[in-house]
């Protein structure tokens, strides 16, 4: 892989004056000096062409690219081949490869490895490689970073690669987004961005929340490449029976015209072994799985509601749920009951989610707000225990407030079970500005890694579940009321 002097520097400069100017020349370049076929064309609506990811950040378009896509679905090879084009065209980058583990990021690492051994590029490396770190003779260099915030900080770079973010520690990932700069490398402005490759297969993961904030919230600075197998399958042989085939419900006869990579007996075996499950979400890239969620039925379009009446009628219950938190959230919910064929409904009606203040700044916010003050607020029991150092409890706070309070001991459990029958008899609604709520409602999860717990991870979406779970225990359950004071 390593020339010596002069010859390397004269074929580094050879190469970047056939820099590729446009879509086919940068193609020609893939195809006629690497031997590398991108397919061009998507075969499913609303999807793209890896080709697109590949033109995108060769040509540094504004946005930085999230690509979501199926398992096998060359995201780590197309990173690295991204690399290899960055490193040749763009002297002096600086690139940093970050895998949700070094294991994920080595694979990117090793397909750079073997792309350099190709004729066209071999030779450019100013010594041998590490097994971290490429420099080439023109003064770009790629290097490995392993899933650590001391690995991350400190760094400064163009362009971070960030591969499997599925499996980030999220602090890890918080630190990776001060580490890019903007600079010219050669004669290409490059821009400083952080890139994001991954499958989604958890509601509550981290890639999840990025697609979701891209592709329903239009996230600015962030562009999403989305494309599943059947993007890139292979072109299936025209002898085979569509008729017979496993795959034939989402493939349609399309393979038939493509022109990717991924065969099609490897893609047929996937699927046979496959529940639809896993299928869904991580092959066609539909929806990520919900079985490791607390609230797995929980449906926006069935329990959120967008049209309701904002006002509160004189005679209508409206009651409370708090979840104490300092340096996590502080959060309370404000609910009516709503009498509906004879049933009642619980409305979720508004939120208050804030960190990092004081309980009685919190309750001055909360009394501005435009509800009236609720007929009590169940909490959590904890909230009872007194402040070392005021020698008052949070309750007794919300007590010199004017608040009744109830609380009541029960298990986790028999309040999730709780909220489950309200979910499934659909006498429990959100209104769609309690945004948090609904959020941790869709993403408050078991731990995949310890399988025999039933207890749900406490990661961030557990404060406002449990805000509702303190209010619906103690509206079903009766309580253990606190007397309302008034101190002067």
């Amino acid at each position: 892989m390593v020339w010596s002097g002069e010859g390397a520097r004269r074929q580094a400069r050879v190469l970047e004056s056939l820099r590729p100017g446009t879509a086919e020349e940068l193609d020609r370049f893939l195809t006629r000096v690497l031997g590398v076929r991108i397919p061009r064309r998507a075969m499913c609506t609303g999807h793209v062409a890896p080709f697109e990811y590949l033109m995108h950040v060769f040509f540094e378009r504004p946005g930085e690219p999230i690509v979501w896509a199926n398992r096998g679905g060359g995201k780590t090879y197309l990173g690295a081949v991204a690399t290899l084009l960055d490193l040749v065209f763009k002297p002096g980058v600086r690139i940093r490869i970050l895998g949700g583990s070094f294991e994920q990021s080595s694979r990117m690492y090793a397909y750079l490895l073997e792309l350099m051994e190709r004729p066209g590029v071999r030779g450019l490396a100013v010594a041998r490689p590490t097994q971290r770190r490429i420099e080439l003779v023109n003064g770009s260099a790629v290097e490995l970073l392993s899933q650590s915030q001391t690995s991350v900080r400190g760094v400064r770079v163009h362009k971070l690669r960030c591969d499997e973010v599925e499996l980030f520690d999220e602090q890890v990932w918080q630190a990776a987004q001060l580490v890019t700069q903007s600079g010219m490398c050669g004669e290409v402005w490059v821009r400083g961005v952080v890139e994001v490759f991954s499958t989604i297969h958890r509601p509550f993961g981290l890639m999840s929340r990025l697609v979701k904030r891209v592709d329903e919230e239009g996230a600015t600075g962030k562009v999403l490449f989305k494309w599943r197998a059947l993007d890139v399958i292979e072109q299936c042989p025209a002898a085979r029976d569509c008729r017979r085939c496993p795959i034939e419900k989402d493939c349609r006869g399309g393979a038939k015209e493509a022109r990717g990579f991924m065969q099609v007996d490897d893609l047929v075996a996937m699927r046979l072994r496959s529940s639809e499950e896993a299928w869904a979400s991580e092959m066609l890239c539909r929806m990520p799985r919900r079985s490791d969620c607390v609230y797995a039925r929980f449906d926006p379009a069935r329990h959120v509601v967008a049209g309701a009446r904002t006002t509160i009628k004189t005679d209508e219950l409206v009651i409370g749920g708090v979840d104490f938190g300092l340096r996590s959230p502080f959060v309370m919910l404000w609910a009516r009951m709503v009498l509906e064929d004879e049933r009642e409904v619980l409305e979720v009606i508004d939120e208050y989610v804030r960190t990092d203040r004081t309980l009685r700044e919190h309750l001055g916010e909360i009394a501005a707000r435009r509800w009236p003050r609720p007929r009590w607020v169940g909490v959590d029991p904890a909230g009872a225990q007194r402040n070392a150092q005021t020698g008052l409890s949070d309750i007794s706070v919300l007590r010199c407030h004017g608040l009744l309070v109830r609380y009541r001991y029960s298990s986790i459990r028999e309040g999730i079970e709780r909220i489950r029958r309200r979910l499934d008899s659909g006498t429990l609604r959100i209104h769609a500005r309690c945004r948090k709520l609904i959020e941790a409602m869709g993403t408050y999860h078991f731990d995949l890694q310890r399988l025999e717990n039933d207890a749900p991870v406490k990661d961030g979406p557990d404060h406002a579940c449990d805000a509702l779970r303190y209010l619906v225990v103690n509206l079903e359950m009766g309580s253990r009321p606190v007397a309302s004071r008034r101190y002067v």
